[in-house]
C-alpha cells in the first residue's frame, strides 16, 4: 500500500537523488569517486524503496536508467540538422593540404586556429535535452535519419539525465560517440567465446551491437562510455567556438574527449597528432586517427559543408597494426553448446608490439569469404588492439600446395557427428557425452537458474571431472560424502553442505530442468513456454518438430532443436536414470481451464499508467497465464491495461479501437471471469 507523500519525503527523495548524480558523475566522468561502492548501494536501495512506496519519481532518478521494457523495433528519427561524416587525411601532407584548402575559401595567409582530439572508435550518437531532461537519443543513421535509441542510451551511466550548470537551453542536440573501452571489450569477447557466441570484430562493433539491442537489460549488461564533441539544434544558447562549447558540456557534466588542444597553425597540429598516436597504447579505449577542426564556430559557418562533410574539419587516420605471416595449420575448438570455431595457428610475427600465433577464423563461412588455405600468406590485423583476425589472402604468394579446411564431419573432441542447421553459420556436436563440452554443461546445469546446486562450481567441478567422479547431469546424484572427503578441497563441514544442496535440487520444476540441461536454443524464457504446454517431462519424448510449431511462441530452429533432443536414445536414457536416482521434477506453470486452454492463451496486452503492482510483476503474470506482453500499442493489441495517469497509449487504443481495461479487469481475467470490460 503506498503512502502520502509529504513535502518532507519529496526533499528526501530530490536530495538523494542530486548526490547519486554527483557521485555517477565523480565516478564515470572524472574517475575520482569520493563514495564506496557499498554506499553509493545502500543510498540507492534507499532511494528505490522510497519511489516504490510513494510512487514519487523524478525523470533524471538513476533508478530510471534500467528496467525499460524489450522493444519490438526501433522507431526512425529524423535529425533536425544532418549528422555530417567526416573526410579523411592519411598523411601529414594530406593535413597540411586540408591547412591550405582552409585558408584559400578564407581568403587568408594567416596562421588558423585548430581543436585536435582523439577519434574515438565507437557509435556515432545524437542526444537531445528539452529543458535540461533527456528527451531522447538516436544514432546517425544515413545522416539525416536514424534509430531510436533513448532506451539503452539511458543505461550508460556516464550520459546525464539531467543537464547541470548554470546554463540550461530550452533545447539542445548533443553528439558524441559510444564506445567500449579495451578491458570491457576484451571481456565480453571472452564471455561470448565462452557461451559459444561469435566475437565481436573490434570495440566499435560492440559498441554499436550493444546500443541497437532491442532489449534494454542488455545493453546494461555491457559497460558503455560517452565523449561529447559537438552539438545539432540549439535553442536558449550560442556558443563561440568548439573550445568554448567543450567547457560548457564539461560544467554540465557531459563526459569529453580524453584529450582535446587548441593549437595555432598546422605545423603544432601535426605535433599534437603525433602526440596522440604515441600516446594511443596508453589510452583506455580505441583510436583510429585525430580529429581537427577550426576552433571558431564562425568561421566553420563560413566554410560551409560539401555534400556530406563540413569543410572545417578532417580525421587523420592512423596506420592499422598489421603483419604478414603464414599460416601452418587450421584447428576446430569445442565450447559448451557443441559448436565448432575454426581457429588458424601462424608463424608466429609481431603486430604492434606484441607476438601473434593464434586467430579465431569465426566459421566456415568466414573461411569460404575469404578463401582461407592451410599454408597462405595472409595480412593479420590486431583489431581493437586486442583481437587478431585475419584480413586477407595475399593470393600471389600462394603454390598450389595450399589446402582447404573442410567442415568437419565428426566432432575433433569427442568423434560423434556433427550438424549444420540450415539458414546458420555454426557447426555443432551434438552430443551430449562430448568431453569438450561436459564440463562446462555441468556448470552450466548447477548454476543459480538451473538446479541451484550451491558449491558446486567451476572449481570443484574441475577437481570432480579431474578425478573421474563426475562426467554427467546424472553422476552428481551419485556422489557420497566419503567420495568428496578424499578430495583436498573438502572437509566434513563442505563434504556434507554440497550433498545436502545436491539433495535439495533432486526437488526440481520441469521449466528449471528444461533450462537446466541445456538443450540448444533453450533459454529460461523457452524453458518456462514449454513448461506451460507439457504436463510432464515424459511428454516431450519423441516430440515432433510440427508439435512444438504449434505453440504460438516458437520457431523453427527450437523446434527441431527440441526434436532432436528428444528423439535422441541416449539422452532419454539418460533423463530416465535422473528420474531412478531420485529426480523429482513438478510442473507448477502448467495451467489449463475447462476448455483446455489457459485463460488469457492468444490474447496480447500492453500495460500504461502506474500500476498497484510493478510492470514486471504484471508481464509475469500475462504470460503465466498464456498471454503476451507487448511494449508497443497496434492494431493487433487485444488490451491496453490502464493504471493511473496513463500516458499517449490511451489515446492511440481509442484511435485503433482496443479495448483499455483496469488492472483489476485483469485480475479477473485471470480468474476466467471476465465480467463487464469497461471501455475508457
Amino acid at each position: 500500500m503506498s503512502g502520502k507523500i509529504s513535502e518532507e519525503i519529496k526533499k528526501k527523495i530530490e536530495k538523494l537523488v542530486k548526490e547519486l548524480n554527483y557521485h555517477s558523475y565523480r565516478y564515470y566522468v572524472l574517475d575520482s569517486p569520493v563514495m564506496s561502492d557499498g554506499e553509493y548501494d545502500k543510498a540507492y536501495r534507499h532511494l528505490k524503496e522510497l519511489e516504490e512506496e510513494y510512487h514519487y519519481i523524478l525523470p533524471d532518478s538513476p533508478t530510471q536508467r534500467v528496467g525499460a521494457p524489450a522493444l519490438e523495433k526501433f522507431d526512425k528519427v529524423k535529425h533536425t540538422e544532418p549528422m555530417l561524416s567526416l573526410d579523411n587525411a592519411f598523411s601529414h601532407d594530406e593535413v597540411r593540404e586540408f591547412d591550405k584548402r582552409i585558408k584559400k575559401l578564407l581568403g587568408t595567409e594567416d596562421e588558423v586556429e585548430y581543436t585536435v582530439e582523439p577519434k574515438y572508435d565507437g557509435l556515432a550518437i545524437e542526444i537531445t535535452y528539452r529543458n535540461g531532461l533527456l528527451f531522447r537519443a538516436s544514432t546517425r543513421g544515413d545522416g539525416y535519419e536514424g534509430e531510436d535509441v533513448t532506451q539503452n542510451i539511458k543505461t550508460i551511466k556516464s550520459v546525464p539525465l539531467k543537464m547541470e550548470g548554470s546554463k540550461i537551453p530550452g533545447e539542445i542536440d548533443i553528439r558524441g560517440e559510444v564506445y567500449m573501452d579495451l578491458d570491457e571489450f576484451e571481456k565480453l569477447n571472452k564471455q561470448r567465446e565462452r557461451n559459444d557466441e561469435p566475437l565481436f570484430a573490434n570495440p566499435r562493433n560492440a559498441a554499436a551491437g550493444s546500443v541497437r539491442q532491442l532489449d534494454p537489460s542488455v545493453t546494461t549488461a555491457r559497460k558503455l562510455y560517452l565523449a561529447c564533441y559537438g552539438i545539432g539544434t540549439a535553442k536558449g544558447i550560442s556558443f563561440k567556438s568548439q573550445s568554448e562549447l567543450t567547457k560548457w558540456l564539461q560544467e554540465a557534466r557531459f563526459p569529453t574527449p580524453e584529450k582535446m588542444k587548441v593549437v595555432k597553425g598546422i605545423d603544432k597540429v601535426i605535433g599534437i597528432i603525433k602526440e596522440i598516436e604515441e600516446e594511443r597504447g596508453d589510452f583506455s579505449f580505441e583510436t583510429d586517427g585525430a580529429v581537427v577542426k577550426v576552433n571558431d564556430f564562425g568561421l566553420q559557418q563560413k566554410l560551409g559543408v560539401k555534400t556530406r562533410e563540413p569543410r572545417w574539419a578532417t580525421a587523420y587516420k592512423f596506420q592499422a597494426h598489421q603483419g604478414t605471416t603464414t599460416i601452418k595449420e587450421i584447428h576446430g575448438s569445442v565450447g559448451r553448446t557443441g559448436v565448432i570455431t575454426p581457429f588458424a595457428v601462424f608463424e608466429p610475427v609481431r603486430i604492434g608490439g606484441v607476438t601473434v600465433s593464434r586467430s579465431t577464423l569465426h566459421n566456415w563461412d568466414e573461411i569460404e569469404r575469404k578463401d582461407i588455405k592451410i599454408g597462405d600468406t595472409v595480412v593479420v590485423e590486431r583489431a581493437g588492439d586486442v583481437i587478431p583476425h585475419v584480413l586477407m589472402v595475399i593470393k600471389e604468394k600462394r603454390t598450389g600446395e595450399e589446402k582447404k579446411f573442410p567442415i568437419p564431419e565428426k566432432c575433433p573432441a569427442c568423434g560423434s557427428s556433427v550438424v549444420r542447421e540450415d539458414g546458420e553459420v555454426a557447426v555443432r556436436c551434438v552430443s551430449l557425452h562430448c568431453p569438450a563440452q561436459v564440463q562446462e554443461k555441468i556448470a552450466h546445469f548447477a548454476s543459480r537458474g538451473g538446479m541451484d546446486i550451491e558449491g558446486l562450481g567451476e572449481k570443484n567441478i574441475e577437481l570432480l571431472y579431474s578425478r573421474g567422479l563426475i562426467k554427467h547431469f546424472e553422476d552428481i546424484y551419485k556422489l557420497k560424502k566419503e567420495d568428496l572427503l578424499e578430495l583436498p578441497r573438502f572437509a566434513e563441514k563442505s563434504a556434507q553442505n554440497l550433498i545436502e544442496a545436491i539433495e535439495k535440487s533432486k526437488h526440481a520444476t520441469l521449466s528449471k530442468f528444461l533450462f537446466a540441461i541445456g538443450i540448444l536454443h533453450v533459454g529460461e524464457y523457452a524453458a518456462k513456454v514449454l513448461a506451460k504446454n507439457f504436463r510432464k517431462l515424459e511428454d516431450l519424448y519423441k516430440v515432433t518438430p510440427e508439435r512444438i510449431m504449434q505453440i504460438k511462441q516458437m520457431g523453427g530452429k527450437i523446434a527441431s532443436s527440441l526434436s532432436m533432443f528428444f528423439n535422441d536414445r541416449k539422452n532419454i536414457d539418460l533423463l530416465n536414470s535422473m528420474v531412478k536416482l531420485g529426480m523429482k521434477i513438478t510442473n507448477p506453470d502448467f495451467k489449463s481451464n475447462e476448455k483446455g486452454g489457459m485463460p488469457l492463451e492468444g490474447l496480447t496486452f500492453v500495460i500504461t499508467g502506474t500500476m498497484p503492482k510493478s510492470r514486471k510483476e504484471i508481464e509475469g503474470l500475462i504470460e503465466d497465464n498464456g498471454g503476451h506482453a507487448s511494449s508497443a500499442i497496434s492494431a493487433s493489441t487485444s488490451y491496453l491495461v490502464v493504471g493511473e495517469e496513463p500516458g499517449s497509449k490511451l489515446a492511440k487504443a481509442k484511435k485503433l479501437g482496443v479495448k483499455a481495461i483496469s488492472y483489476n479487469e485483469l485480475l479477473k481475467m485471470v480468474e476466467k471471469k471476465p465480467g463487464n470490460l469497461r471501455l475508457f
